[in-house]
């Protein structure tokens, strides 16, 4: 690997070219081996808070950059990596060299950590849809700070109107003691969240049915009143096939019929009248405290306006 040119904060790396392959037979062996490993190896998971933060990261790129990129921090075991978080990195790209400013990775790592302790770098990203040379360059950078870094695209550019999202691996490949390359294997995505998570997800999802695309929060009743409809439609679609069973329309499935009895045997044995005072005395407690909030809210709203008269 050539040494990279310090000056001050931030390194340059020559552009050096990457391995090429001109030869029918060999690219059709490559093709094929895109192919199979995108399957194999393991998978990543990415939280619905760093494609937000990536693509916030590039609205606000400086003028005339064509692409952002930054740090990825998750965890890794033998079977996944879980990306939970990320913070883009000042980069400049031109034809013969780019230049990654590592002490503001460095110093943004360090912050990190003492937030958020077990999050550890375990790969970069990099918006637009290709890999390119200077990908492999700043690759080789994050291989020294994380065991095998992934590096994940997206593209912002909405090249076939969806934001495609892509994770890779690398491993050198060649002839030994000859020119050695590096091939990117494609990983399996998934898309995981937290149930604080959701709660973003769901309020960006009922913005797309908004012509100004603006959206503001439900109250918390109203999210108790969302919830109850969506079991109680959950339970008219279960007593529905219930029934279909039961007059023969529809053929048993014992594998539901396990989790019929799964989701029966959990349910607490209660009377209605227990229930139905449990749940006045849970409202009333959730009254109380807006009431005190709302209250809480108004005083200080007034001492305000009694300080500046």
């Amino acid at each position: 690997m050539n040494q990279c040119d310090w000056q001050g904060a931030t390194a340059r790396i020559p552009w050096r070219p990457a391995l090429s392959f001109s030869s029918s037979p060999f690219v059709t062996i490559l093709h094929f081996l895109y192919k199979i490993m995108a399957v194999h190896g393991p998978f990543v998971k990415i939280h619905p808070v760093v494609l937000a933060s990536i693509v916030d990261s590039y609205e606000r790129r400086n003028e005339g950059a064509s692409r952002v990129i930054g740090t990825l921090l998750g965890t890794a075991d033998k079977h996944s990596v879980e990306v939970t978080n990320c913070f883009s990195v000042p980069h400049n790209e031109s034809e013969d060299e780019v230049a990654v400013d590592m002490e503001f990775a460095k110093n943004m790592y360090e912050l990190h950590k003492k937030v958020s302790p077990s999050e550890v770098i375990i790969g970069w990203y990099a918006t637009g849809y290709d890999i390119t040379e200077h990908s492999v360059l700043i690759h080789e950078y994050y291989s020294r700070e994380a065991p095998n870094p992934i590096h994940m695209t997206v593209d912002t550019a909405l090249q076939s109107n969806k934001m495609n999202i892509r994770a890779y691996v690398s491993s050198q490949m060649g002839v030994p003691g000859k020119t050695v390359g590096v091939m990117f294997t494609p990983l399996t995505i998934k898309y995981i969240y937290y149930d604080t998570e959701r709660i973003g997800v769901d309020l960006l999802q009922r913005t797309r049915a908004s012509p100004s695309r603006t959206n503001g929060l439900t109250t918390d009743l109203a999210q108790v009143a969302s919830a109850a409809g969506h079991v109680q439609e959950m339970l008219s679609t279960m007593l529905s096939y219930i029934e279909d069973v039961l007059s023969g329309k529809v053929m048993a499935d014992n594998s539901v019929g396990r989790y019929l009895m799964d989701l029966v045997n959990k349910v607490p044995k209660i009377t209605a009248e227990d229930f139905e005072s449990m749940l006045n005395s849970n409202i009333n407690d959730l009254l109380m405290v807006t009431y005190l909030a709302n209250l809480t809210q108004a005083q200080i709203a007034l001492n305000e306006k009694l300080v500046v008269l």
